[in-house]
Order: structure tokens, then sequence, then C-alpha cells
């Protein structure tokens, strides 16, 4: 038997050895050594099997195929871009030969020796053998103190260490090339699934990326919402990315109108169309502009403070109301919500005024004015109750608000 298939017995054997041994019952300190240990025996064991996929070519062409990472696949039922990694990675190391063996003796974790040759393989074709084994040698020592992402940072500047007066301009460089192909590369889709969701995905640059999830985190703050508001249906907590889910919903609703482009004459708002009796009603449907639909409550809701534009029709479907910006409260009225009612006025809320919308207490749908006597704070969560069917509300002598589920 060859050597390295022995050594797979062996390791497989072992492994079944120790399978119905129970960890919980083991000391602290024997967790720790056990985890270290078997980290470096897998990077050891990654490495060996990165030094054989780099050899396997004959295995390609035994069946015919462009590479071994697609006979892989299929034999050990990995997927062809995770194999297709691997062997990517298999045949940089080859290139790497001191990195490779770092891998092997444990001292290198996988990520890290993708990073390290990764950063190698990056510099410019100008840059002399012995600047790329001094780069090298360097990402190796800083491997003993930083991770792999520390070293994908370091690497792009790891001419300012051993070649300073080649390090900046390349920096430059690589930056603007970078940017050159994430400003190339935006796109976002966006599918709906036919049953009340959509989903969808987005490229952007990095710096946009930041942007836009720091946005959402500051939506998502817990310090905005009450302990109801932060669990879910079960009475758990909310992961972060449900609750950045829905501080993605809430900047889309919230975001002003007013600050959309114009095109063909109207802002970029969702005209939602429905006669008077489906207004008013708690069971009525409205049609959107792009032909699906949404509950009449749902509209009602997002016209107290999001830009929709509201088509009611009478029974000759002739329009009754086409506007609605015109009803939204002013900064000046969110002010003066906030410096009286404190926050959201749901009886035992606790979120506060930033992260309220402002209710109508009588409906804008039956005609509600948009003054301070007849609005309100509510969190979003109360707000969506507030337009609920399934609940009533109470207006308390202190102003606070009481929903009921109906009977």
């Amino acid at each position: 038997m060859h050597p390295i298939i022995e050594c797979a017995t062996d390791i497989s054997a072992a492994v079944k050895g120790v399978a119905s041994v129970e960890p919980t019952f083991m000391a602290t300190a024997e967790k720790e050594a056990a985890l270290v240990a078997l980290t470096e025996a897998r990077s050891r064991l990654d490495a060996l099997t990165m030094r054989v996929l780099a050899a396997s070519d004959d295995i390609a062409q035994e069946h015919g195929l462009r590479d071994a990472a697609g006979w892989l696949a299929v034999e050990t039922r990995t997927t062809q871009r995770a194999a297709r990694r691997d062997l990517t990675l298999a045949r940089s190391l080859s290139a790497h030969t001191f990195v490779a063996d770092a891998l092997m003796s444990g001292a290198l974790r996988t990520e890290q020796a993708k990073a390290i040759a990764d950063a190698v393989d990056a510099l410019p074709a100008t840059v002399e053998a012995e600047t790329r084994d001094r780069a090298r040698q360097t990402m190796l020592s800083l491997a003993a103190e930083h991770d792999a992402r520390d070293l994908g940072q370091i690497g792009k500047r790891i001419l300012d260490v051993v070649a300073p007066e080649l390090g900046e301009s390349q920096e430059a460089k690589v930056l603007a090339a970078e940017e050159a192909r994430a400003d190339a590369t935006v796109e976002l889709t966006v599918v709906d699934d036919g049953k009340g969701r959509c989903r969808g995905w987005f490229t952007a640059p990095s710096h946009v990326g930041k942007m836009f999830r720091r946005q959402l985190l500051a939506i998502a703050n817990p310090a905005r919402h009450d302990e109801a508001d932060l669990k879910d249906e079960s009475g758990q907590w909310k992961p972060l990315r449900r609750r950045l889910g829905e501080a993605f919903v809430e900047y889309v609703e919230r975001f002003p109108a007013d600050r959309t482009p114009v095109t063909g004459g109207v802002n970029a708002t969702v005209v939602v169309t429905m006669t008077l009796e489906q207004l008013l009603s708690d069971s009525a449907t409205a049609l959107l502009d792009d032909g699906s639909r949404m509950s009449a409550g749902q509209a009602r809701r997002l016209a107290c403070e999001a830009g929709i534009i509201p088509a009611v029709l009478g029974k000759k479907s002739q329009p009754l109301d086409l506007g609605r910006q015109a009803r939204l409260f002013t900064k000046a009225q969110r002010i003066a919500l906030g410096l009286r009612d404190g926050g959201c006025t749901a009886q035992g809320c606790e979120t506060s005024a930033s992260g309220c919308h402002a209710h109508h207490d009588d409906p804008w749908s039956r005609r509600g004015l948009t003054d301070l006597a007849n609005g309100r704070l509510l969190c979003p969560r109360h707000h969506r109750l507030a337009h609920d069917p399934r609940y009533e509300s109470r207006i308390d002598a202190d102003n606070s608000v009481t929903f009921t589920r109906r009977r």
C-alpha cells in the first residue's frame, strides 16, 4: 500500500477509534489542547491533499475531463466550485514551496496559505524574484500573529515593507484597478416569488456596502426598539440578519418620496388603486400599479408615512383622491410629536421617538387631518397593529394606546 494511502487509512481508523468518546466530559484545558491539535492536524491533512491534487492531471486524462477537480467533485460529492477552488490553491502552492511546507508543518492555516500565495502572485511582473521571496517570507512570519483576513490586507501593501520605493505606486494601481472593476460590475436583481415575498441580490463597490450596512445597523439599533420588537414569534431574540432585513424594509418604506428622481413627471412612488369602499374595508385588497395586490390595511399603514399615492376611485371609477404627500407630517410636526409623546405611545412600549412613525388617529382614509391633535408616534411594530384588522385599539386617558386582539 502506498504510504499516502496508508496514512489516510490510519487517520480514518484513528478518528473512528474516538468517535464514541464524549467531549462534554473533558476538562477545559483538555478541550483547549484538543482544538489546537485538531486544527493543526487539519492543516497538515489539507497540505497533503493539495500536494496529491496538484499532481493529479493524469486522473483528468484517464477520464477525459478538463482537470482532476471534476472527477473529485463527483467521487466525493463535493461541489464543482469547492473542488475547483481547492485545485487552484493546490497549483498555486506547488509554486510556493515555503508556504506549502509551513502548511504541512501545521503552523499555517489553509486560508492563511491562500492569502499569502495570492498576495505574492498579485505583485507586478516587474518585481524581481528576490523581492518576491522577501515578501513571501515576511508574510509567513506575520502569519504567526495575523489571520487570513489581516494577511489579505497586509498583502496589498507588502511592497511598502519589502520595497518601499515600489509600494506606494503599486498600491495606487491596485486600488484603481479594484475600483474600476467594482464600478463595472455593479448590478442588482429583485425577483418576486408570487407568494407575497421577493428575493434579491446585488453587487456594489465595497464602500457602498459598508455605508449601506452602517445605515441599516443604525435603524436596527436595539436602543430604538423595545424588547417585544426584538423578539420573534416564538419569543426568541431575533438574529442580526432578521433585524437587518426588517431595517431594510423600513429603509425602503420610509425613504422620502420627494428625494427620489422624477420620471415621466412623477416621483418614483407606488400608485395604489382602490375604491372608497375598499379603502374603508378591513378585508379588501388594493391594486398596485404593477398589477400586484396588497391588503387595504397595508396600504393604509404605508400611506401614513411612505411615498405611495392612493388613487381612490368612486363608483364610476373616477378619482376621488389623487394625493398623499401633502398630508404627510412635516419635520417640524415630527419634532413636536417627539417632544409631546417622548416615544411610542403604545402601552408598555419603550421605543424612542427616533424609532417611531407618525400615525393618524383619525385615518387619512376617513379624511383625517394631518395636525398634532390627530397625530401620535408609534413604533413600526405597533404601527402595523394599528392598521391590522385583527386588532382593535383604544386611546387611554394618558394618551397611550392599548391594542387588543379581536375575538
